[in-house]
């Protein structure tokens, strides 16, 4: 394998020659005859073109994205070659934009909806926030049925938030500059800071994880030239304002929540990010003197995010009729909103994920 170059039609070549060299900084590779050009061949920005005379311009005409590193956010430019070609010169290194909030109630029930779609490297998604709060955040409930190895690759993701939560059986990966690969077994957890590079290796038959990130469409932004994992041990490596978390359920301690009758493990998630977001696993008190679970609260925090692990429940919401909780089913209540679980079951467990950290709550 030598190359590859994507063919583009000119009527007018030398002219189409001289815009790309002229104006684009375009590279000349190869052009022949030396007499009467026919082809060339140019580079840049990390593409190659084969320019090739024709009787007439491509229709509709192409569109070239150049991803340029001397551009400043909002610098964006279009321009058109002699041939029609439509190019586009944008930042190679746009900010992060986060879509506002769109305030939503959100009750997906594994029940009604065990729809999973397929995504990336063979794992199949569930949507657990089909309205995606406005694009500010995403949620997915991901299976990998088979287990075995897992057809990744290096990567990082352009996001400025994202957990991972060890549901059922358990996964292999490996993370920059975090040591050898390590396993994330059921109930375990890890904070994802942005730009980290990782790769999921293998994984139990029946894996489920739930993932939950902000905004709602980031890119998955593959490395190619990093191996992992790497030479170094960096537990407080700063990426971009966070450190990398990995939280062992079998190593956790429990305290009170925030929920009169339930306790919960802490995943040190909210001074990783610097108050940015909190992650906490909550279940029935195992404590017999504790007050019942039934007293309800309110919340402050711009996001909070409920999944339920395990067990059953009944939600009741100010202004809305009570509904059954069960395991899979997920949760967004909005800010204000008084809420209660009522007759958990003993074994009823939730993942909860909010964002700031520090947010406030009221008794309902």
């Amino acid at each position: 394998m030598r190359g590859a170059a994507v063919v583009v039609p000119c009527a007018a070549l030398a002219e189409t020659l001289a815009f790309f060299t002229d104006e684009l900084a375009f590279r000349v590779e190869v052009i022949f005859p030396a007499d009467d050009p026919a082809v060339a061949e140019i580079a840049g920005y990390g593409v190659r073109l084969r320019l090739e005379r024709a009787a007439a311009d491509p229709e509709p005409a192409p569109v070239l994205r150049l991803a340029c590193a001397d551009l400043a956010p909002g610098e964006e430019s279009v321009v058109v070659a002699p041939n029609g070609l439509r190019v586009e010169r944008v930042p190679a290194d746009p900010p992060l934009e986060l879509p506002p909030l769109e305030e939503a109630f959100v009750h997906t029930r594994l029940a009604d909806d065990s729809a999973f779609g397929a995504g990336r490297a063979g794992m199949l998604y569930r949507d657990l926030v089909p309205g995606r709060l406005g694009g500010r955040f995403v949620a997915s409930h991901i299976r990998i049925p088979g287990g075995g190895a897992v057809p990744d690759y290096v990567h990082h993701h352009a996001v400025h938030f994202q957990t991972i939560y060890c549901l059922r059986g358990w996964v292999r990966v490996v993370y920059q500059d975090q040591g050898p690969p390590f396993v994330l077994q059921a109930g375990d957890c890890v904070l994802q800071p942005p730009g980290i590079r990782h790769r999921v290796l293998e994984s139990s038959p029946g894996l489920e994880v739930v993932e939950l990130g902000s905004p709602a469409e980031h890119a998955t932004r593959v490395d190619h030239a990093l191996e992992l994992p790497t030479g170094e041990l960096r537990p407080e490596r700063d990426f971009g304002g966070q450190r990398f978390v990995r939280h062992v359920a079998a190593d956790a301690a429990w305290s009170a929540w925030r929920l009169a009758g339930f306790e919960a493990r802490d995943t040190g998630i909210a001074a990783a990010t610097d108050g940015l977001a909190t992650v906490r696993v909550a279940r029935v008190s195992r404590a017999p003197a504790r007050v019942p679970a039934r007293a309800g609260t309110s919340h402050d925090a711009e996001l909070c995010f409920l999944f339920v692990t395990d067990g059953t429940a009944t939600l009741e919401v100010e202004g809305r009729s009570s509904r059954p909780l069960a395991s899979g089913d997920a949760l967004v209540v909005p800010a204000g909103v008084p809420h209660a679980f009522r007759d958990p079951s003993a074994d009823f467990e939730l993942l909860e994920v909010a964002l700031p950290a520090d947010f406030t709550t009221r008794p309902a």
